[in-house]
């Protein structure tokens, strides 16, 4: 009797630990807060200070990659391979929504340049995000133009 006991305790125990294995080794269901001021950038190591100009990406790796500035993610995805899942923070409400759900609009002032701030898809005025990308990247390869956007601050 103790024995099954014993047995049935470690069966238990057994399946507790492979179901923590793959329950941590999941990638987020959603947009992560990063550690502000804290978090450094995956494109240009600066921390991300500024939540309005956040974003991340979640590769499909289970990478979970933090950006300061919209235009440091399309710039570090023009160099690597890996689509992965996109959340931008909204400059207006600060919340996360998913790069479908967003368009872009010119900014005086970006933390590293770029100069484009994530709004609701659908705002008057606002690019897609495949056209952000496409200025960016074309910014970037520009012999004119400092490798991280022209940081306007």
């Amino acid at each position: 009797m103790r024995r099954a006991l014993f047995a049935a305790a470690l069966a238990a125990a057994a399946a507790g630990f492979v179901a923590l294995f793959f329950f941590l080794g999941r990638p987020p269901s959603g947009p992560v807060e990063p550690a502000w001021d804290r978090t450094t950038c995956s494109h240009c190591r600066m921390h991300l200070s500024e939540p309005a100009f956040a974003a991340q990406l979640q590769s499909e790796s289970g990478e979970l990659l933090f950006f300061d500035d919209p235009g440091c993610l399309f710039a570090w995805r023009g160099e690597h391979d890996d689509p992965g899942r996109v959340f931008f923070r909204l400059a207006g409400d600060g919340g996360w929504r998913e790069e479908r759900e967003v368009a872009f609009v010119p900014v005086g002032e970006s933390p590293m340049g770029w100069g484009l701030a994530a709004v609701a898809a659908g705002t008057p005025g606002a690019i897609p995000p495949a056209e952000a990308a496409r200025r960016v990247l074309e910014r970037s390869r520009s012999a004119d133009e400092p490798a991280h956007g022209g940081a306007s601050r």
